[in-house]
């Protein structure tokens, strides 16, 4: 057993439950929606809690939402929604970026033009022990990320400092990855290199994948496999997705696996009815309306299946 921080408080990880790995609840350019988007606070935060206890009552206890600096966290909104659902909601510390990190942190650093110790890493650290900002509400897990671009200067920096968070605290991490270009590998090097217990890391997106030699090397390693972008059949269709993991479940990697959409209860880089009609089923209850029966017409168990929502969750945190 251990102890869990949620936006409510603390839990045993043993009341985590069934656990989605990787779920928002909102996505947004804070800036962008400050100066020009046409928001309601209060219905999109009705909005949120809808979705939320629709998914409570799915039998689904958790989310995992690696909301983090360049994705429009704002905790105290999630408080308020936190409130009013019984769905426990593990937020995450960390900065999201494909190539360079926010001029708040680009002058200042080891060998900057402000030399001080990695401002990141101290940042991080206080989210994990701390606090994020002045909520009181602490960060469960780490994240950062890896896309096409490969590892720039400003993302393995991000990087290193995720790592080096880890490894003064204890947390997890999430790192979100872009399989085709098998940027998984280059992110455990990276978090290897700084010490990091690849156990407890997830190697996000990998479910975009259908590259099994990939997924094994990863997961070989001792990380867990993200399969968690189901609904994104516009990324790789919904066949593609379920087999693969009925695959490496049938292949023995069952315990290194975590299910989830990457889906937000509103996120503005779309516009939402081109998102609603390219992507019908990127929503809360895509796995258990359609993943779920599908994976067991394959053949995967519903021990396999308790084993990617709970089991993993559990020993992730542990």
């Amino acid at each position: 057993m251990a102890t869990v921080e949620t936006v409510r408080g603390a839990i045993d990880s043993g009341q985590l439950g069934r656990t989605y790995a990787h779920e928002h609840v909102f996505v947004l350019g804070e800036e962008y929606r400050l100066n020009y988007q046409e928001w309601d606070e209060e219905a999109m935060i009705d909005l949120a809690v809808r979705d939320l206890n629709e998914l409570k009552g799915l039998g689904i206890h958790s989310i995992m939402d690696p909301t983090v600096l360049g994705l429009g966290r704002y905790i105290p909104r999630i408080q308020r929604i936190a409130e009013r659902t019984d769905l426990n909601i593990v937020v995450a510390t960390g900065l999201y970026t494909y190539n360079e990190i926010p001029f708040q942190f680009h002058y200042t650093g080891p060998g900057l033009l402000f030399d001080q110790p990695e401002p990141l890493t101290e940042l991080f650290v206080k989210d994990l022990t701390e606090g994020i900002a002045d909520t009181g509400v602490r960060a469960a897990f780490l994240k950062c990320a890896i896309e096409e671009q490969g590892m720039t200067p400003g993302v393995e920096r991000v990087m290193r400092a995720v790592a080096q968070a880890h490894v003064r605290t204890g947390a997890p991490i999430t790192v979100h990855t872009n399989p085709h270009t098998r940027s998984g590998l280059d992110a455990q090097r990276v978090l290897r290199e700084e010490g990091a217990d690849l156990t407890k890391v997830v190697i996000g997106h990998s479910g975009d994948s259908t590259d099994l030699d990939y997924l094994k090397e990863v997961a070989d390693a001792g990380s867990l496999l993200g399969m968690d972008r189901f609904g994104l059949d516009v990324l790789l269709p919904f066949a593609g997705r379920v087999d693969t993991v009925a695959q490496l479940a049938a292949d023995g990697y069952a315990d290194r696996m975590v299910l989830a959409h990457d889906a937000a209860c509103f996120i503005d880089w779309f516009d939402p009815e081109a998102k609603k009609q390219a992507v019908p089923t990127w929503n809360y209850r895509h796995i258990t309306e359609d993943v779920l029966p599908a994976l067991r017409e394959r053949g995967v168990t519903d021990e396999q299946i308790d084993t990617m929502l709970v089991g993993n969750i559990r020993r992730y945190f542990e």
